[in-house]
């Protein structure tokens, strides 16, 4: 039997999911969006041509419900939602920090709620998502959750008491990726090279090196080593780097990112 996703709260990440599930083989049939905007809804239907809805209506018609509202906007979506939730819908969150325990007591009891955190490189089809199963959950409901999210990049099922930790380091990651990139521009714009030139560097250095830490195996360092020669100008870099506690500075800012996402955990219990 075909299974109808709505997606609650179609922004960039929503609209991802929707433009992966079509190329994936569902029909616009059997696909709903909300949106809180007029235009924005005009624009999905023009663009996907699926049903856009409000989200009472997607709850009571779809199977699956991808909530794909910000944190701070879950409480007042799920109290919109759960009067119209049947115990044998399948309820997928992408809110960073918002436990399933948190869901589940907002809706009939028994609801499966799926946890997924996955990051912006969804708009490339290049996300990572970590899928987290609640108490009333199944193996069958992260494998439907997984088909949803494969279609955008890669997939892994974590315990949920891994997720603030995920959220930190993949949800968040590639804006420390952007950050890195931004100064080391800078960098070559210090060191003489056109922003432009030294854009094209930096980014497809990055690109390649990505590529390599994915599909060689190899352990970073074994990857950093075979660039960094004796006496070299690499090693006088990474000395730099080391220094200036970069690598502590790094793992202080991930611990403050899985902090703030057991924040936001709590301001929704």
């Amino acid at each position: 039997m075909t299974q109808r996703v709505a997606v609650i709260g179609a922004g960039k990440i929503g609209e991802a999911l929707l433009s992966g599930m079509l190329r994936a083989g569902k029909e616009p049939a059997d696909l709903l969006a909300t949106a809180r905007r007029p235009e924005r809804a005009r624009a999905l239907r023009e663009r996907y041509g699926i049903e856009v809805v409000d989200n009472a209506e997607a709850a009571k018609l779809a199977d699956t419900l991808i909530l794909a509202v910000k944190p701070q906007d879950m409480v007042a979506a799920l109290e919109e939602l759960a009067p119209h939730v049947a115990a044998d819908r399948l309820v997928v969150s992408g809110a960073a920090g918002i436990t399933t325990a948190a869901i589940e007591r907002r809706l009939a009891e028994g609801t499966p709620v799926v946890r997924v955190m996955t990051n912006t490189p969804a708009l490339v089809d290049e996300a990572m998502s970590a899928i987290s199963a609640g108490s009333h959950a199944t193996a069958e409901h992260l494998e439907r959750t997984q088909e949803i999210f494969r279609p955008i990049g890669r997939t892994i099922v974590v315990p949920e008491s891994q997720q603030d930790a995920v959220t930190a380091l993949s949800g968040s990651g590639p804006a420390y990726f952007y950050y890195l990139v931004e100064a080391m521009v800078d960098a070559g714009i210090l060191l003489g090279l056109p922003r432009a030139t030294a854009h094209e560097l930096i980014v497809q250095a990055a690109v390649g090196a990505s590529v390599m830490l994915r599909d060689s195996g190899e352990h970073p360092v074994r990857l950093r080593e075979a660039v960094t020669s004796p006496a070299g100008t690499t090693i006088s870099a990474i000395v730099e780097l080391e220094k200036h506690g970069v690598r502590a500075a790094l793992i202080e800012a991930l611990q403050a990112a899985r902090d703030r996402s057991r924040e936001l955990a709590a301001g929704a219990e």
